[in-house]
């Protein structure tokens, strides 16, 4: 009786012992069911993620890599919301990770390259002008004609000189009245109705001298064209070209260009040289200095003050010297300068003088033997 009193305090005892061991397994289990769901909870950020694994989980299955256990255990930054949320929703290929690693700056940083200068353009030359194409083809008509018209088409060209024209055009207009004038002008005969020259018969006791004043002109140029060999060889009774002058010359100090002009009609062109900077040729209108026109005479240099012969070999100034008076503008009042030849045709067509108008020896003379004291005017242009 006693033994069977105590097996079934023994089995309650059991029984009592497995109810409480089952409910602490039930309690355990319930702690450790609402810590999981409380730890886990999706809010934020880590909403993004859920939404990634989630969009990922439709295609390949997820496998955790080293970068995404490094992504777990890593400390969360403070980045917006906004941003992260858009960089994580969009699936990132190759580029798109290698975009997204951060960029360090290298050690050392290539030297700089200094890469050429990109070539300027030039800027496109201006339209010529439909009317001017009209004119020198009318121009060049009348030279084609029979009998040929010289002076009307020289006249043709010349107005047209006057009008708006591209840089093209104003170099063929006048590289045709420069071939002209070696008939007209430069030639043995006048042409008839032409007021710029004219056939004179010399009288006894004419001088060309005094002929050649009369007609405001250098009588160095009717011996050239009349083929005189000198002043004294006239003779009277014969019928020699005169030309109607005075001869103009105009300056381009951005060309370095001279334009001769018989009065009005342009003749020819020549290329020139001019102050060098500090001494830059004077804007203005010149005139040719009476007495001023010389065939290598003695110069000083006032630099340095030496004296210069024309016997010396580093003569400097060449075969001619046409001196100038300013007489309106910048060279107003100014005297010293001068046209003339020079030692160093080099420098012809560029700024290498002390102000004067340098020129080939050559055509120095042909200058100097058209400008005509006092009456011929030389103009100097920007």
């Amino acid at each position: 009786m006693a033994r069977s009193s105590y097996s079934a305090r023994s089995r309650r005892r059991r029984r009592t012992h497995s109810m409480y061991l089952a409910g602490a397994i039930v309690v355990f289990a319930a702690v450790v069911f609402l810590l999981f769901r409380g730890g886990g909870s999706v809010s934020g950020e880590d909403a993004v993620d859920a939404g990634a694994v989630e969009t990922a989980s439709l295609g390949e299955p997820v496998r955790e890599t080293p970068r995404m256990a490094a992504e777990v255990n890593a400390p969360r930054q403070t980045a917006p919301a906004s941003q992260e949320r858009f960089s994580q929703a969009l699936p990132q290929g190759p580029s798109q990770q290698a975009a997204a690693a951060p960029v360090r700056p290298p050690e050392t940083a290539p030297p700089a390259q200094t890469l050429p200068a990109a070539p300027v353009a030039a800027a496109p030359e201006p339209q010529g002008s439909a009317e001017v194409d009209r004119a020198m083809a009318e121009a060049r008509a009348l030279l084609n004609s029979r009998p040929r018209q010289v002076v009307a088409a020289r006249d043709k060209f010349n107005k047209t000189l006057s009008m708006e024209m591209s840089p093209t055009q104003r170099r063929a207009v006048k590289a045709e009245m420069a071939k002209l004038a070696e008939e007209w002008l430069f030639g043995p005969s006048a042409y008839a109705g032409d007021t710029l020259c004219e056939t004179y018969k010399v009288r006894p006791g004419d001088l060309l001298q005094v002929i050649g004043r009369k007609h405001k002109v250098p009588y160095e140029i009717l011996m050239k064209i009349n083929n005189i060999p000198r002043p004294e060889s006239l003779q009277a009774g014969k019928a020699i070209k005169v030309i109607n002058g005075p001869f103009h010359a105009k300056v381009s100090r951005s060309t370095f260009t001279l334009d001769l002009y018989l009065q009005d009609t342009y003749v020819r062109s020549f290329k020139v040289g001019l102050g060098r900077p500090g001494h830059e040729t004077p804007t203005g209108v010149w005139r040719v200095q009476e007495g001023g026109k010389l065939i290598a005479p003695t110069w000083t240099d006032p630099d340095s003050g030496r004296v210069y012969r024309a016997s010396d070999p580093d003569y400097p100034l060449g075969s001619r010297w046409i001196a100038l008076d300013g007489i309106l503008g910048n060279a107003k009042g100014r005297t010293g300068f001068a046209i003339h030849g020079t030692k160093e045709p080099e420098q012809i067509g560029s700024a290498g003088s002390r102000g004067c108008i340098r020129m080939y020896n050559g055509e120095a003379i042909l200058v100097y033997n058209m400008l005509f004291p006092l009456y011929s005017k030389v103009e100097v242009l920007d």
